[in-house]
Order: structure tokens, then C-alpha cells, then sequence
């Protein structure tokens, strides 16, 4: 069985979508849904330094306009299992049949800016934290007032909430565990993001969303959504509610998950699939930065859907 996964912020990189534009049509494309997304998706995938495509309202629909760039190259079957890790979940939405791709930029242009407003309201950040007793971790994070804002599995999750809780919990860590803080405008994935889930829940009431046709997951819980307004209500949810990306793979573990490619930019999501699913076997994976990944995909998904 074959997974596409979308990836979230802080996976993006300078120049990224350079290679993507040598493709017929996909500068129009990126043109027609900048207008969409609020914001010059040519300029930020190819020319913007890491500084300007780190701003969150840039970041978030440049993602989501990466990975539907992609996912147009590939024949994917209705049997495939679509992700997304955050911000991606749009994505995977939208791959999914939930959202047009129109529909899936402007929400995630919306999500964007309403996020980053809400970070300018209070002092907040996040940090990772790698290693340790997940149990443990959770609950020193929960003792300093913060919120494990991301589970990612591998034995990465994240803290968030305010810069002195932050400080707090980094001075007094869990056993054998590593605290990073991370360069983030706020607390993503917690109450701080308010504001901007009420921002977000004006903007997806007025778009139709059309019932999955390919198995969705969903951040909340890992589990496969299958109403689409319930897909959409989950991604109004998720901008305050904690990131389960480790719920989501253990679900693709469950539904038997033998190939994987992570949409552009790839390679987190890949790396944590790949120490999640080390002791069972390493699902084969494709990570698909740029047009010449597409071969290797495109046998990836001839092999796997045969499989299925």
C-alpha cells in the first residue's frame, strides 16, 4: 500500500521551487494561485532567502502550493493513503478530493496570516524535545504550564506556550531528554492560537467540501476521516489543537503501508517514518524535491498500487 504525505513548516528551503518552474504550465500555475494565496509564490519558491519564507503568513500557502505543484505529476489510485504533518493537512485535503486546490491555497493563506497575527498578540515560542520518556516528557512540559504542542513520534515532541515557561522547562529538563529551542514566531497548536482558529472557521464556512476519495488522516487522532465538512472542521480544529503526527503513523503502520512519497519540500517526514518504523521494516520512500525524483516515484507508485 502507498502513502503520499504532505509536509509542514519549517521544512521549506531557499530556492526550492526553482527546478519545479521547468515544467509546462507550473509558473501559470503558481501565477493563478498566488492570487489565491495572497502572496508571489514564484518569488518566494525561487528567489526569497530562508528569512522571508521563515514568516509564517509567507510559508504556509508557499507549502501547500509546493506539494499540489507535485502531486499533479503523479497517477495516484483511489486506494492511496494521503497525510499531511500541520499546515500540510490542507494538502493532503486537498490531494484527498476534499478541497480544490484553489480552495486548499486560499485557506492556507488565511491560516497564515491569522496565525502570525495571533503571534504578535503575546510572547510565545516552542521547543523541541528530543529523547526521553514520552510520559515523562509531557508531564514536565504540562508542570511548566506549557503544551506538548506537536507528538511526532521517533521520540521528538514539542513544548510550547510562554517564553518563561520555555526558560523554565529548559532549566529543569526531563530525564535523558535534549531541549531545542526552536526559531518559531509563537506557540503554534495551542490556546495562543485563538484568534486565528476563529479566522480560519470564517473562511472554510463559505467553501463546500466533498467527502474523501482516497483514505485521509487526520492530525486529531491519526484516524481516517471520511465526511468531508468533518475534514474541514478538523482543520479549523488543529490550529489549536496538539499535532498527532505519531497517532498517524501508527495508523499507516496498522493499514499496512509498504511505499511512501513525501511531496516537495521532502525529507522530514521521511526521516521520521523512517526511526518509527525501523524495528518493524522501512516502508520504501521516495522523497520528491524536485522533477528529476519523478521517475523514481512514478515506479514507486507502479510497484506499490500493484501490491494493493
Amino acid at each position: 500500500m502507498l502513502a503520499v504525505l504532505s509536509p509542514g513548516q519549517g521544512s521549506q528551503k531557499p530556492g526550492f521551487l526553482t527546478p519545479w518552474l521547468d515544467l509546462p504550465g507550473a509558473a501559470d500555475r503558481l501565477r493563478d494561485w498566488s492570487g489565491h494565496a495572497g502572496v508571489d509564490l514564484i518569488h518566494l519558491g525561487t528567489e526569497a532567502d530562508a528569512e522571508e519564507i521563515k514568516d509564517t503568513a509567507r510559508t504556509q500557502p508557499l507549502l501547500i502550493a509546493a506539494a499540489l505543484l507535485a502531486a499533479e505529476h503523479l497517477p495516484l489510485a483511489g486506494s492511496v493513503v494521503v497525510a499531511g504533518h500541520s499546515v500540510g493537512e490542507l494538502g493532503a485535503a486537498s490531494i484527498a478530493g476534499v478541497l480544490p486546490a484553489e480552495a486548499a491555497i486560499t485557506l492556507a493563506g488565511v491560516r497564515g496570516r491569522a496565525m502570525a497575527a495571533a503571534c504578535a498578540l503575546e510572547q510565545s515560542g516552542m521547543s523541541a524535545v528530543l529523547g526521553g520518556d514520552p510520559d515523562e516528557v509531557v508531564a514536565t512540559i504540562e508542570k511548566h504550564g506549557l503544551h506538548a504542542a506537536n507528538r511526532n513520534g521517533a521520540g521528538q515532541i514539542v513544548a510550547a506556550g510562554s517564553l518563561e515557561g520555555l526558560a523554565a522547562f529548559a532549566a529543569e529538563p526531563p530525564e535523558k531528554a535534549k531541549i531545542v529551542a526552536l526559531k518559531v514566531a509563537g506557540a503554534f497548536h495551542t490556546p495562543y492560537m485563538a484568534p486565528a482558529e476563529s479566522e480560519l472557521a470564517a473562511a472554510a464556512a463559505g467553501i463546500e467540501a466533498h467527502d474523501p476519495g482516497r483514505t485521509l488522516l487526520s492530525n486529531f487522532d491519526g484516524t481516517a476521516v471520511t465526511e468531508g465538512r468533518e475534514v474541514l472542521r478538523r482543520l479549523v480544529q488543529q490550529v489549536t489543537s496538539p499535532v498527532r503526527w505519531d497517532l498517524c503513523m501508527n495508523t499507516l503502520k496498522e493499514l499496512g503501508v509498504t511505499g511512501i512519497i513525501e511531496l516537495p519540500p521532502a525529507g522530514t517526514l521521511a526521516g521520521l517514518v523512517k526511526r518509527e518504523f525501523r524495528p518493524i521494516g522501512v516502508p520504501e520512500t521516495v522523497t520528491l524535491n524536485t522533477p528529476d525524483d519523478l521517475p523514481a516515484a512514478l515506479d514507486l507508485i507502479a510497484r506499490h498500487s500493484a501490491q494493493q
